[in-house]
């Protein structure tokens, strides 16, 4: 475990919508990371399959997020990113 550096105002983000959603702070920050770095990895999908993929990592017992993570072809792979 370590220490990273967040602006303020990112840590006055992480206190209101942690206190909101019922999540500690280091929990919040953690979901956040966690959906931007799938993001970042699932560019075509949205937030709410986002969030499919962590319950579906969470339940095959993948809990590294770098960890190759099936993708069900309820998910459609070939979606055009709109910019």
């Amino acid at each position: 475990m370590g220490l990273v550096k967040i602006s303020e105002q990112m840590h006055a983000n992480l206190r209101s919508v942690s206190a909101a959603l019922s999540r500690s702070i280091n929990a919040q920050a953690e979901h956040w990371m966690r959906i931007g770095m799938l993001a970042e990895l699932h560019p075509t999908l949205n937030y709410s399959e986002l969030c499919q993929l962590l319950i579906r990592a969470e339940n095959s017992g993948a809990s590294a997020i770098g960890a190759p993570i099936d993708i069900a072809p309820s998910i459609p792979q070939a979606r055009a990113v709109s910019r």
